[in-house]
């Protein structure tokens, strides 16, 4: 599903940043990984590239078979819609949006098909329940459920992949679980593969896998059982 070769991310400045050393792993189509490590080790920046968010300095990365790093600027746009789902930390709503229209527009905006993206966006919302919400400003909504939202408008489209950047870093305890079970749900129910960045000693138990970083390296892999 996911392979990554020799992926490095040097940021230029007097003294350059080699904030990815050189690092190669693959993800299973279906599987749950974590990323783990401390501030600065690379955690971000990696699902930065991953994502296509970033491009990296050097190295190569192939999702879905599709080398992507050889993507123009619009073939990266393009794949990253349709193919690749990402969570935010801070949820990243528009205030002024609804619930609904938060999942459905940049989706919306970006297809001919604006009716079937309409459909598509109350019945993600309706996955993680939400359906009660779908007219509530992000201000009317908790934190879990502003969060859940964001989980909606990740998947609205039916990505290959869904990467996730702390999800539950600003959550409390209660409604962190509640996201991370519901991420452990999609992926059974859907067979869908999750990136997850986490922190939190304890996310263990949701994932299959672990990849800790150090200093911009894989420091080890670790197994887990869910």
């Amino acid at each position: 599903m996911i392979k990554v070769e020799n992926l490095k991310r040097i940021y230029p400045s007097k003294v350059p940043v080699e904030a990815l050393k050189g690092i190669t792993f693959e993800v299973e189509k279906g599987e749950i990984l974590g990323i783990m490590g401390r501030s600065g080790a690379g955690k971000s920046t990696l699902l930065h590239q991953l994502g296509l968010l970033d491009n990296p300095t050097s190295g190569k990365i192939i999702i879905d078979d599709v080398d992507v790093l050889k993507l123009s600027d619009s073939g990266k746009k393009q794949f990253r819609l349709e193919r690749l789902g990402y969570i935010f930390q801070e949820y990243t709503l528009i205030p002024e949006l609804t619930a609904l229209e938060n999942v459905y527009l940049l989706s919306w905006a970006n297809s001919k098909n604006r009716k079937d993206y309409k459909k598509a966006a109350i019945e993600c919302l309706e996955r993680v329940e939400l359906g009660h919400r779908l007219h509530h400003l992000p201000h009317e909504l908790s934190g879990g459920e502003q969060q859940r939202v964001g989980i909606a408008r990740a998947l609205v489209n039916n990505p290959k992949v869904l990467f996730a950047d702390e999800p539950c870093a600003t959550l409390d305890s209660e409604s962190a679980e509640a996201i991370l079970k519901l991420l452990t749900e999609l992926n059974k129910e859907l067979g869908q593969t999750v990136v997850m960045i986490t922190h939190e000693p304890e996310d263990k138990r949701y994932v299959e896998r672990i990849i800790y970083l150090k200093d911009g390296l894989i420091e080890k892999e670790e197994r887990t059982v869910l």
